[in-house]
């Protein structure tokens, strides 16, 4: 299944589909969690990143691609390769910048910005959908926000944004 969405499957299958790949040709593919992938997989996705050429599931023929990917995992890379859970070719493949993000809770400085970020994106699908945007969190909800630990980064932070406009 992961395969047919980076890759694509051909017109002759049950589903026929462009992938991730091809729909991000010229341009920038973000691939999340990609310490997640399983082995076969890591071992395609190196294929595609060193020959710029993505075969669909179930085709015969390749088509070149040409995009930028940029990765991100919360897990340790360089741990992974060396207990055998990541490839190590990957790994070199992908690691041409690395940017390292702190956690949050040690960031804290930044959650009014992401709270106001992540409540125009919410407000935005709203709007979308015809339906009232919400209102900015009360002080009562920021303070709360300002002396959390954010253990689920944030991921948790839009969860209790969310919560938080919600109720």
């Amino acid at each position: 299944l992961i395969e047919g969405e980076l890759f694509g499957a051909d017109r002759t299958a049950a589903r026929p589909r462009q992938g991730a790949f091809a729909a991000a040709d010229s341009g920038t593919l973000f691939l999340d969690e990609v310490a997640e992938l399983p082995m076969e997989l890591q071992a395609k996705l190196l294929r595609v990143l060193e020959t710029r050429e993505v075969r669909a599931v179930g085709s015969e023929g390749v088509s070149p691609c040409d995009v930028r990917v940029v990765a991100a995992t919360n897990r340790n890379l360089p741990r992974e390769v060396k207990e055998g859970r990541f490839r190590q070719d990957l790994y070199y493949r992908l690691a041409a910048v690395v940017v390292k993000l702190p956690p949050l809770r040690s960031r804290l400085e930044d959650v009014p910005l992401l709270v106001e970020t992540i409540l125009e994106d919410i407000n935005r699908r709203r709007s979308a959908q015809g339906l009232a945007p919400y209102q900015p969190l009360d002080r009562r909800a920021m303070d709360l926000l300002d002396h959390y630990d954010f253990p689920g980064n944030v991921r948790e932070l839009r969860n209790l944004v969310e919560r938080f406009a919600v109720l």
